[in-house]
């Protein structure tokens, strides 16, 4: 006999991959949007340097595609992760718009000390992030991670309350 899928688990998962779509969109067309004067292709590519290091930059269409499938791999797993947490998270603050800014920040914090730092992605030596450049990454990904990702959240959670 087949055994029928639970719907809660099935539920939960397409609200974790419509949350991982949204927020990668939202960040990568803020991505483009705050760099402007930079090709879009060209902020692709800066993502797959990660992974190929500087010869990326010198890549083509393909690395553009591994650069936008890298930026979804890592939306989706935040998304996932800080879906999942969202309960802990909420139950201990209280307030859903603050666990936002609470995702948001560390998301940035992750991405920036932790994943860039242990990639292939090069810096000049000696070179400091501005702190106007800091906030407006923390914003971005509050507004493009972590608001997303609470709506949805929270919606399931009041599903199964």
């Amino acid at each position: 006999m087949l055994k029928k899928e639970n719907p809660k688990k099935k539920s939960k998962l397409v609200n974790i991959l419509f949350a991982g779509f949204i927020t990668g969109t939202l960040d990568g067309l803020a991505a483009m949007i705050l760099n402007y004067k930079v090709n879009p292709g060209v902020i692709f590519k800066f993502i797959a340097s990660g992974a190929f290091g500087p010869a990326a930059f010198a890549g083509g269409a393909e690395i553009i595609v591994a650069g936008v499938i890298f930026h979804y791999v890592i939306a989706f797993l935040f998304s996932a992760v800080f879906f999942l947490l969202y309960p802990f998270f909420y139950n201990g603050l209280r307030n859903k718009y603050f666990v936002a800014v609470v995702y948001g920040i560390a998301a940035w914090l992750i991405m920036n000390l932790g994943v860039i730092p242990l990639s292939k992605i090069t810096t000049k030596p000696g070179y400091h992030i501005p702190v106007t450049t800091i906030l407006i990454g923390m914003l971005t990904l509050v507004i493009c991670i972590g608001l997303p990702v609470v709506f949805i959240a929270d919606r399931e959670n009041k599903k199964i309350e």
